[in-house]
């Protein structure tokens, strides 16, 4: 038998100190409680176990793994939906007109039936008859229009001052006629018709006869031709049964009411962000196509034969001067607003007639109704006024002009003189800027305005009827007592 080795002083204390406190826990009855507690835990393990899988009884998918790459890292062209702008919020609040699925966009570059691209169960044909019924007024007093350069006699739009204090929002004209934000509004240029038109993000263009209202779906009409935002609406002034549309999808098309028919009369793979007509001249369409370029679709030809860049990114706007139609005025995210002279414009190197200069992205650029001003709408907080016989005396006129991501940059526009500019206001107003004392005169308030309007247009040929539109899809008439 092997001696038994002796414990140092330090040992023989550290077992004395370790029998101690088994001592004590014994008496304490520490160890039946734990076993207690293990066994509680073990019976409630079941419940909530979550499982791992060992890497050989893992779960094998057959979908590949997918890295998100940016459009812009691939080389691709921004997506149509979301093209020049965050993703929109789509307002869930019930359409008030429809409730069936919409209709695809259509794929193929020929005419399909307004039917197909309505939004509806059955397609309401009042819709065309009462077009049809006051283009064909317009057609028997003057005519097919003017050609190229020379004017027809066609009555100019309406010209006159407003009284502020008499301009009214009634609860009648308040309709939602599209769900989702509004990038377009336009009223038919007809003295005869309260009809508006609007596009949407979502590709959807709308249609309100303000005057039926005791209509079935209030005098709303629906239709679904793109798949990517609305960027314009142009109306023929001399046959309104004509009626263009352009979107982020590249692609222009004419509603033709006569022949019931959507046209696609021209495609690129950019988008279009936004279209104009001159009103000596009907055959021809002014877009920007792509960021920075401008070109001309000619009717005659069915084709563009002309372009120019003349900004260094998308163009936001086109307008011309009604005092002289050879003066095009654009607004540009390149954080610059132009006047071109389309007479000497340059086809290699164009050289504008002037540029004012933004800190930030220009959104639109119009001119005055009787075409010696000018009014720009930037995102820098400003609302420019140009004046002069040069359109050398700037002024600018600060505003808030900071919407966020969820409503349409506000543009600012002019109304039936040169005395006041009409801007939405971030507290569901509208805002009216004197030209006159260069800031903001007054504010258009209304109980019944439950949201903000970012797009307006002015009734050509009626004194104070203004339609505002908005981002959850409604718009607002205001009219003179």
């Amino acid at each position: 038998m092997a001696p038994q080795k002796k414990l140092t002083e330090y040992e023989r204390r550290r077992l004395e100190n370790i029998k101690r406190n088994e001592e004590v826990l014994s008496s304490l009855k520490i160890h039946s409680k734990l076993a207690e507690l293990s066994a509680l835990t073990k019976r409630q393990r079941p419940q909530t176990k979550s499982y791992k899988l060992s890497p050989e009884k893992k779960l094998k998918s057959d979908a590949p793994t997918v890295i998100r790459r940016s459009l812009r890292t691939r080389g691709m062209p921004p997506e149509a939906a979301t093209a020049g702008g965050l993703k929109d919020d789509f307002d869930e609040s019930p359409n008030t007109q429809k409730s069936n699925p919409k209709p695809e966009p259509p794929t193929c570059k020929g005419p399909i039936s307004i039917r197909e691209a309505f939004y509806g169960e059955d397609y309401d044909q009042r819709f065309t008859e009462t077009i049809l019924g006051v283009s064909k007024k317009i057609q028997l007093s003057y005519g097919d229009g003017p050609t190229e350069g020379i004017d027809s006699g066609y009555p100019s739009r309406a010209l006159g001052s407003v009284n502020l204090g008499s301009l009214r929002l009634d609860p009648e004209n308040i309709a939602r006629v599209v769900q989702g934000k509004i990038h377009v509004v336009r009223f038919f240029p007809s003295s005869d018709l309260n009809m508006i038109a609007v596009g949407n993000t979502s590709g959807d263009v709308g249609f309100w006869n303000v005057d039926a209202k005791n209509q079935d779906g209030d005098g709303i009409y629906l239709f679904h031709p793109y798949s990517g935002a609305v960027s314009g609406i142009v109306v023929q002034p001399f046959s309104l049964s004509k009626i263009y549309t352009s979107s982020y999808d590249g692609i222009i098309q004419l509603m033709d009411l006569e022949k019931e028919e959507f046209d696609q009369i021209y495609s690129c793979d950019g988008p279009i962000f936004s279209i104009s007509q001159r009103a000596s001249d009907p055959k021809s369409l002014y877009f920007s196509d792509g960021h920075g370029v401008l070109s001309i679709w000619d009717e005659r030809t069915g084709k563009s034969s002309t372009s120019w860049i003349l900004h260094e990114n998308r163009i936001n706007s086109i307008d011309f001067s009604s005092e002289n139609n050879n003066l095009m005025a654009t607004s540009s995210t390149d954080k610059t607003a132009r006047i071109w002279d389309l007479r000497n414009i340059g086809a290699d190197n164009p050289k504008p007639l002037k540029t004012i200069n933004l800190t930030r992205a220009a959104q639109s650029a119009y001119f005055s109704p009787s075409g010696s001003c000018l009014a720009t709408t930037s995102y820098d907080n400003m609302v420019g006024l140009l004046r002069g016989a040069n359109f050398e005396e700037v002024s600018m006129i600060h505003h808030n002009n900071q919407t966020g991501r969820w409503l349409s940059p506000f543009r600012a526009i002019w109304g039936w003189d040169d005395s006041y500019i009409y801007i939405g206001n971030m507290n569901r107003g509208v805002d009216v800027i004197s030209t006159a004392k260069r800031r903001i005169f007054t504010t258009l308030q209304s109980p019944d305005m439950s949201a903000i309007p970012c797009r307006f247009d002015a009734h050509p040929y009626k004194i104070g009827m203004l339609a505002g539109g908005t981002s959850g899809g409604q718009v607002y008439v205001w009219t003179h007592c």
